[in-house]
């Protein structure tokens, strides 16, 4: 009898446990105004039948005051501390190359800096307002290219002459 007992409790606390495990799927939401949206952005391939995805598009692309606010924004939150004083890279990766480990495009340069990626890149998504994150994206996309603000000046060499 005492036995039958235990294992109905153990019976109805598993049961409590399945529908409880249920309740807690929600998604979270961002603290900060303007956080992290709730567009997931697919990394690699995805298994099973192919299905279209669009992918989010920057609001602020070839907008030419958004780039430049991107730079500011890009040195106000110290983003060169890591990927150094134009993006040529330090302790982070360079972003001015042409290779991307989590994908290139506007849409994973976004995730990339909202939910931020292993080996050292925090999520910003919570601190920084999505508007602010697309326009860093903006500024990244003009990194080595005519639009790009505030470029970096090569210093001359030294040794090398210049003809006359």
């Amino acid at each position: 009898m005492i036995r039958r007992i235990h294992m109905e409790i153990a019976l109805l606390a598993t049961c409590a446990l399945l529908l409880c495990s249920g309740c807690t799927q929600q998604p979270v939401q961002a603290a900060a105004e303007g956080g992290l949206p709730g567009v997931k952005i697919p990394v690699g391939p995805i298994p099973g039948p192919q299905m279209e995805f669009k992918m989010p598009t920057n609001p602020y692309e070839e907008n030419s005051v958004a780039m430049e606010e991107g730079r500011r924004l890009f040195v106000w939150y110290n983003c060169y501390g890591c990927h150094g004083g134009h993006a040529g890279g330090g302790m982070g990766p360079s972003l001015r190359g042409p290779v991307w480990i989590y994908g290139g495009d506007p849409a994973h340069v976004f995730a990339s800096i909202a939910e931020g990626r292993g080996k050292g890149m925090p999520s910003w998504g919570t601190k920084i307002p999505q508007d602010q994150i697309w326009k860093l994206v903006a500024y990244i996309e003009t990194l080595g290219t005519p639009q790009e603000p505030d470029a970096p000046h090569v210093a001359p060499d030294p040794q090398v002459k210049e003809k006359k």
